[in-house]
């Protein structure tokens, strides 16, 4: 994937806040996310599609779940960019709400 077609796939506000708060857990699933982002499904699982088919997610499936990661074959100035944005502590305060709220309902949201 080029520059342009990275940064324009997280010029979307909600792929790039499921990016985030993957990255930052590791894995979710969309119930989590939907949870988190207080999006519908349809929604988010079309996000994390387009996320999957260029190359920045892998998804696993465990059960009836399927959980999404960031891909470990990424290039590295990808990865620093994820990263970069990740550990920023002056992101905007929707970001850190996203994470309030996937830490608050993780235990019973994929029931």
């Amino acid at each position: 994937m080029l520059p342009h077609q990275f940064f324009k796939m997280l010029s979307d506000e909600t792929r790039l806040r499921c990016l985030l708060l993957i990255a930052r857990e590791g894995r979710l699933c969309v119930c989590e996310l939907t949870q988190a982002l207080q999006e519908s499904q349809p929604k988010i699982s079309r996000h994390l599609a387009q996320l999957r088919q260029s190359g920045v997610l892998v998804d696993e499936r465990q059960g009836q779940w399927v959980y999404y990661q960031v891909a470990d074959s990424l290039p590295g100035w990808m990865r620093k960019v994820i990263s970069g944005l990740k550990d920023s502590n002056c992101l905007a305060e929707q970001y850190q709400q996203d994470s309030a709220r996937l830490q608050g309902n993780n235990e019973q949201v994929c029931q």
